[in-house]
């Protein structure tokens, strides 16, 4: 960290090339038919958000940062964040919106470390400016882990998606996690990108550089603490809709830092 404040680093956005980028994923057979999206490096002024912490908010900013630290003893262990974790998320998410009921669906965990990726089945950090939802994936994935009759009652009412990160087994000492105030981000610069699966097409947005995008992180997070965020609110008058969100490459990182390791939760929140 800079004594200004706030560190410079690039952050990859999307280029929009007027058409819809396209993947396949675990379908081999597919993969001549790929569009793979390009992306261009800006350097960007990444703030820290410490000193402001406490003012950060899902409407006003599309992002909170709390200080809830778990119960979970490993969080590699599928049972006890079942167990224990789905309810601490559930709990926390339904306190920031208000909500009536909550529904924790996924846990992804990444980190660079080889020896953990390799054990653990985890994933690779994303360094590109994105958001997890559009309005179509949102819905779809209510139908997807809802009954019939009872997704389609939900899906005439407010409803949104809102994700966690929380930094386990250590603080973060490199590839931190960066979110941009939803103030900043304009109406335009959403480029749909669909990851087709053999059973489904998944779609998020990945977005086109503006300048006027403020970004903020907070160094050296530790697995006490969480950002919280929304990728999708069916309910525009709420507040900011979604976000975007980044890992980023950190200048000021030690030599010898340890790989982040992570986990970014995702629920589905309701409002009855």
């Amino acid at each position: 960290m800079t004594d200004a404040g706030y560190v410079e680093a690039d952050m990859n956005y999307i280029v929009d090339t007027g058409e819809v980028p396209v993947l396949y994923v675990d379908w081999p057979e597919e993969e001549h038919k790929a569009r793979p999206p390009s992306y261009e490096a800006h350097m960007c002024r990444i703030e820290n958000g410490r000193p402001k912490a406490g003012e950060f908010d899902l409407a006003t900013h599309g992002f909170s940062f709390v200080n809830e630290p778990s119960k979970v003893a490993d969080f590699y262990d599928m049972q006890e964040v079942k167990r224990v974790y789905d309810g601490e998320v559930a709990d926390l998410i339904r306190r920031q919106m208000g909500a009536t009921s909550v529904l924790v669906f996924d846990h992804t965990f990444r980190t660079v470390n080889e020896a953990v990726i390799a054990d653990k089945n985890t994933r690779q950090p994303v360094k590109a400016v994105h958001n997890d939802y559009t309005d179509a994936s949102a819905r779809q994935r209510v139908r997807d882990l809802l009954p019939d009759d009872e997704a389609e009652a939900r899906l005439k009412e407010r409803f949104a998606i809102v994700q966690t990160w929380r930094p386990i087994n250590h603080p973060v000492q490199s590839e931190p996690f960066a979110m941009c105030d939803g103030r900043s981000i304009p109406e335009g610069g959403f480029v749909k990108l669909q990851r087709r699966y053999s059973h489904r097409t998944a779609e998020t947005y990945h977005i086109s550089y503006n300048a006027d995008h403020r970004w903020y992180y907070f160094p050296e997070m530790t697995p006490e603490e969480s950002y919280v965020f929304k990728v999708f609110d069916s309910d525009k008058t709420k507040g900011v809709p979604f976000t975007a969100h980044s890992a980023f490459d950190d200048p000021t990182t030690p030599a010898g830092a340890q790989p982040r390791e992570s986990v970014e939760s995702r629920a589905l929140v309701f409002f009855r």
